[in-house]
């Protein structure tokens, strides 16, 4: 049975990736983070190891041990816990050193590096899953004002323009107005700041960096983003076309339906929406 390896961080995404996984038969080797992974995730994995944040030999040596020639990347580590989670071992501080840059890009693309260095190809996990990309248009919720289109259209420029300084993958627009833009903070912390500020109606766009390595690093929504923009009064999130995630989906479109969000999906510059 060939293995397939998880580097797992948060949220739900791993376990679809292990679930996924499973139902095409491969057998599901997991290195899960401490006070990150979900604990369920270990229902699903044939074998599983919990790390801190930086133990990239032990993640390797649990790969290798194991005999997994292919793993991916599922999940994110919240920035903003990194000081009472991160204790990288010796191989995780020259690792560290040699990137210079401790940008999230910069950082997943060394730690894929090292792993393919022993032997283990990183893969894109999206495949293994069904209809799990943003399709184009209206995906749920209400038809959009013509307004609201626009405030979409300056809130991926926000992100075109700031996404190769690596602050976050989220903008929150009302009326013109730049809201908030996500950095340290993480997404949902800018939204209610946003929210905060600007009040209800606001209109949020979540994209990929430039240049972002999509097999490591996608940007996501699932039924808690929902849940979250419902709580503050957003009208509207947009998200890429073919290349953002939307996780748990029956879940997330029914949920978006029924809380009046609308679910968008972009596709650049060129595009009226």
């Amino acid at each position: 049975m060939t293995k397939l390896g998880i580097i797992a961080g948060n949220g739900v995404f791993p376990l679809e990736v292990a679930a996924a996984a499973r139902r095409r038969g491969y057998a599901v080797v997991a290195v899960a983070h401490r006070g990150e992974t979900d604990d369920k995730l270990a229902q699903l994995c044939d074998e599983i190891t919990w790390i801190r944040v930086g133990e990239l030999q032990t993640m390797i040596d649990a790969f290798k041990r194991a005999g997994v020639t292919e793993a991916a990347m599922a999940g994110g580590i919240t920035r903003a816990r990194l000081g009472e989670s991160f204790a990288p071992d010796a191989r995780g501080l020259a690792m560290l050193a040699r990137v210079g840059r401790f940008s999230d890009d910069a950082v997943l693309r060394a730690v894929a590096a090292e792993v393919e260095a022993d032997g283990i190809a990183m893969i894109d996990p999206v495949p293994l899953l069904d209809g799990a990309l943003a399709g184009r248009g209206r995906l749920a919720g209400p038809e959009p004002s013509a307004a609201q289109l626009k405030d979409l259209q300056l809130a991926f420029g926000v992100m075109r323009a700031l996404g190769g300084f690596d602050v976050g993958q989220a903008a929150a627009v009302r009326d013109g107005v730049v809201g908030a833009v996500e950095a340290v903070e993480g997404t949902d912390a800018a939204l209610r700041r946003a929210a905060a500020l600007c009040g209800r109606g606001l209109v949020v766009a979540k994209a990929a960096k430039p240049g972002q390595d999509l097999r490591f690093d996608r940007p996501a929504i699932g039924p808690a983003t929902i849940e979250l923009l419902s709580e503050i009064g957003a009208a509207m999130i947009g998200v890429e076309a073919g290349e953002a995630l939307i996780l748990e989906r029956a879940r997330t479109l029914a949920a978006a339906a029924s809380a009046g969000v609308t679910l968008w999906g972009h596709r650049g510059e060129r595009d009226d929406g």
